[in-house]
């Protein structure tokens, strides 16, 4: 039957490209079934760290690339450190931030502010994201009215602590909107 055949096709095609991407698993049928991609480090989604961030720039339409940001928890008295925990990143050619660096030596990553048993309470944490917008502008030869732009969010107490939270800048040199992304 010409039709099941080029069904079967249309399966194998997708399976392909689902194996392929990571993201959909295969059938059960042991005839189409493809082995799992092995997909990188950085782009899966249970080694993301728990916030994340991309910048598009709306003047070219384009992701905002090498743009430092600085992710900040603005709550004090969370762990037994004096300093305020910070993370430094870059933007990548995406225009995303995939991972963080840790300015303080108190915790390492941000998934340990996450997992820290000071953050059982019920209470919201204040963050904050700097994206630093006159080094990025200043490349082009831009004048930014805004040299940095801050969002400040909360990460909701409980079991919102184990949500991903993802903050989306739309970025010209005279404004920017932004978002909670998935």
């Amino acid at each position: 039957m010409p039709a099941l055949s080029g069904e079967r096709q249309v399966i194998q095609r997708v399976e392909a490209l689902s194996s392929h991407l990571g993201s959909l698993p295969s059938t059960s049928n042991p005839a189409l079934a493809t082995q799992p991609s092995q997909s990188s480090p950085a782009m899966s989604a249970d080694k993301r760290p728990p916030i994340t961030c991309h910048v598009l720039d709306t003047t070219i339409g384009k992701p905002g690339a090498n743009i430092p940001v600085t992710l900040t928890l603005l709550d004090k008295g969370i762990s037994e450190s004096p300093n305020v925990e910070s993370f430094t990143a870059t933007t990548n050619s995406d225009g995303r931030v995939t991972g963080w660096k840790s300015t303080d030596t108190h915790f390492q990553s941000v998934e340990e502010v996450f997992q820290s048993t000071g953050l059982d309470t019920q209470k919201p944490l204040r963050w904050a994201l700097r994206f630093d917008t006159e080094a990025y502008f200043g490349q082009r030869g831009i004048t930014a009215f805004f040299p940095e732009v801050e969002v400040r969010f909360l990460v909701g107490g409980g079991d919102g602590r184990n949500e991903h939270y993802h903050v989306p800048v739309l970025l010209g040199p005279f404004g920017f909107t932004t978002y909670r992304g998935s």
